[in-house]
């Protein structure tokens, strides 16, 4: 199965993916539009994109709250499959914590495919967001889906193939609704995030 297979290559892969991000943040802002910083960050929004917005982060607030604790999101088949994710002078995305069996065709904003922490000093991880990513095969199959993936009225950013990272075409959208992200609430990297805690795959419980 086609998205089988991609979850697959997402597990094996996404370190790949971010690792090369972090390490060529501007390029990969540039070629791939990932991050679209100056798109968020430097326009004014109308009152509906505001209120839009708003709706979205409260709504990822009340999929994730019960993930403040990473033991909670483990309970929920979400594991951290890779180390902290830092973006040099653009900030980091943090610690990604991945749901396989969610990587599909589908958006489903209660049920987003990553959960987004950030290390503290005292060891502890804190609960920053989420990610949802879509396979771009997998969503364009869907004679219901007219044009790329949006989530309440918040367009996925989309990696097309072939691409730097080695993956299948695949959508994503970053939303910090625990921590707020002066470049933009949908924007990949938050200045405000460290991976200097960042001590190793183990945490506290």
């Amino acid at each position: 199965m086609r998205v089988a297979r991609f979850a697959t290559q997402v597990r094996y892969s996404m370190i790949g993916v971010f690792v090369i991000l972090s390490a060529w943040p501007s390029r990969a802002q540039a070629q791939d539009g990932h991050d679209h910083l100056a798109a968020s960050a430097h326009y004014e929004q109308s009152p509906e994109q505001k209120r839009q917005a708003g709706a979205l982060v409260k709504a990822v607030r009340e999929a994730t709250e019960r993930f403040q604790n990473p033991a909670a999101a483990e309970r929920h088949q979400y594991f951290l499959n890779f180390g902290c994710v830092s973006g040099g002078d653009f900030g980091a995305m943090g610690l990604h914590f991945v749901n396989m069996n969610l990587v599909d065709g589908e958006i489903d904003v209660m049920h987003p495919e990553i959960v987004l922490y950030e290390p503290l000093p005292n060891g502890r991880l804190r609960l920053t967001g989420a990610d949802y990513l879509v396979p771009k095969e997998a969503w364009e199959a869907n004679p219901n889906h007219a044009g790329p993936p949006e989530l309440m009225g918040q367009l996925f950013h989309l990696f097309d193939a072939p691409n730097r990272f080695g993956l299948p075409a695949f959508y994503t959208l970053h939303v910090w609704a625990w921590k707020d992200n002066p470049n933009g609430t949908f924007t990949n990297w938050n200045p405000d995030v460290s991976c200097d805690a960042f001590a190793g795959e183990k945490h506290p419980r």
